[in-house]
């Protein structure tokens, strides 16, 4: 069974704008910090934005600071990315996450995983 799916990735160019969404099909998505992480080719999964469920306090890689908000919709069980002044870098396969345990940060902090959607941003 999938757990989580998401929707949104695609190409874009360098500077624009680009929402992501992940659905929870399975899991009570009101106790779940959800997260998003990526994985660029050759290289390790990479830690994006976080939000707690108890708060829906946010946390938010270096590298994408100031330029991503992460935000949960629980009447809709989704968590939403919304990721501006995209870079090439940027380029990666995004993966929704879901989980209870802490730090937020980390990968070993979530249980159930999506399929991941391609973000590829041009030059």
């Amino acid at each position: 069974q999938v757990d989580l799916v998401e929707s949104g990735g695609g190409l874009v160019q360098a500077g624009d704008s680009l929402s992501l969404s992940c659905t929870n099909f399975v899991r009570l998505f009101a106790i779940d910090n959800m997260a998003w992480f990526r994985q660029a080719p050759g290289k390790e999964r990479e830690f994006v934005a976080a939000i707690t469920w108890r708060d829906s306090s946010t946390f938010y890689g270096d590298s994408v600071q100031g330029r991503v908000t992460i935000s949960r919709d629980n009447t809709k069980n989704t968590v939403y990315l919304h990721m501006d002044s995209l870079k090439s870098e940027d380029t990666a396969v995004y993966y929704c996450a879901a989980g209870r345990a802490f730090p937020v940060t980390l990968s070993s902090s979530y249980s159930s995983w999506g399929q991941g959607t391609q973000v590829t941003v041009s030059s």
